[in-house]
């Protein structure tokens, strides 16, 4: 039951935020979907005891590959379907418990958990840029 809650969840989670962003209602599903796959592959990488980091790099680069795949395929930018699909592995409770931990002076715990937060905001974007660098090698070689 909790992974169906986590799937269901996320699912909406990165639909909304495309609505948000105004994305065409008929691609609401594919942004959620992009953003369910990717969250599927951060909680079984947490599952078999990855740490947070890896399993966010390896579910941000699956995002890309699915942003970029349901782009060509809906001939949209890319944009529409990463930006939404990566909202559910942005550490946002992380940092928020960071700062609580300032505000309360507990500044050892603080600094560890803004660490990781920061952390896993450079595994976001290093899977984003890593699997774009790799579709364009993909297409020069294709040439």
């Amino acid at each position: 039951m909790y992974i169906v809650a986590q799937i269901i969840t996320s699912f909406i989670a990165s639909a909304a935020f495309g609505f948000v962003f105004n994305v065409p209602r008929r691609l609401l599903p594919h942004c959620g979907a992009v953003g369910m796959a990717g969250w599927i592959v951060y909680i079984v990488g947490i599952e078999l005891n990855l740490d947070a980091i890896p399993a966010t790099l390896i579910a941000a680069f699956l995002v890309t590959v699915l942003s970029q795949w349901f782009s060509k395929l809906n001939k949209t930018p890319i944009i529409l379907f990463s930006v939404s699909g990566i909202i559910p592995l942005v550490p946002g409770g992380l940092a928020y418990d960071a700062m609580r931990n300032v505000v309360e002076d507990q500044y050892d715990t603080a600094v560890q958990l803004a660490v990781k937060a920061f952390m896993i905001s450079g595994a976001i974007a290093i899977g984003l840029v890593f699997s774009e660098v790799i579709n364009q090698i993909i297409r020069r070689s294709e040439r």
